[in-house]
């Protein structure tokens, strides 16, 4: 699949087919969002991969925007690891950095033919204490993986994008 066919054809998956997700589908989406820069390339950010029944069973516990994928990552980062900013402080990079890594393998799955879902609707203190994350870590997201349902589809939003002149200024 190309970049363009990529970007274009990548939403929000909130329906999954019960279709396991093959190993080096995922390893490849893994290995991708390795590539991804981060601040300083400290690389700060855990990824989690829950596809244990009970791993799974207890993400859905929790919230329902696991949406039943077969595979959902935990992305998190670690506030010991971070970019601090001299300049200013509290000006740090992890969930910046595990945006940028989540957003390289959200776009390597859709090239997989993988559906994902960008979530932060979902009680972070209380999944970091249902899967044990070490205290210096912060959930940032979760991003279920899967194939896509047929009856899958955007949202109505989806393709509702404002005008570059709204939201780009030359100055």
């Amino acid at each position: 699949m190309d970049w363009n066919t990529v970007v274009e054809s990548r939403y929000s998956v909130r329906l999954y087919k019960e279709q396991p997700v093959e190993e080096e589908k995922l390893r490849k989406v893994l290995e991708t969002g390795n590539k991804a820069p981060t601040a300083k390339n400290v690389q700060p950010h855990r990824i989690y991969v829950l596809k244990s029944e009970e791993a799974l069973a207890r993400i859905r516990s929790l919230t329902r925007c696991a949406f039943n994928a077969p595979v959902v990552l935990l992305v998190t980062a670690n506030g010991n690891e971070e970019w601090h900013c001299v300049f200013d402080e509290g000006v740090v990079s992890g969930e910046e950095d595990a945006a940028i890594v989540s957003t390289y393998m959200m776009l390597e799955a859709a090239a997989q033919g993988l559906g994902t879902c960008w979530v932060n609707y979902f009680p972070h203190e209380e999944v970091k204490k249902a899967f044990g994350l070490p205290e210096e870590e912060r959930p940032v997201l979760l991003m279920p993986i899967g194939y896509a349902a047929e009856e899958s589809v955007p949202s109505p939003n989806h393709t509702k994008k404002r005008p570059l002149e709204e939201l780009v200024k030359e100055l």
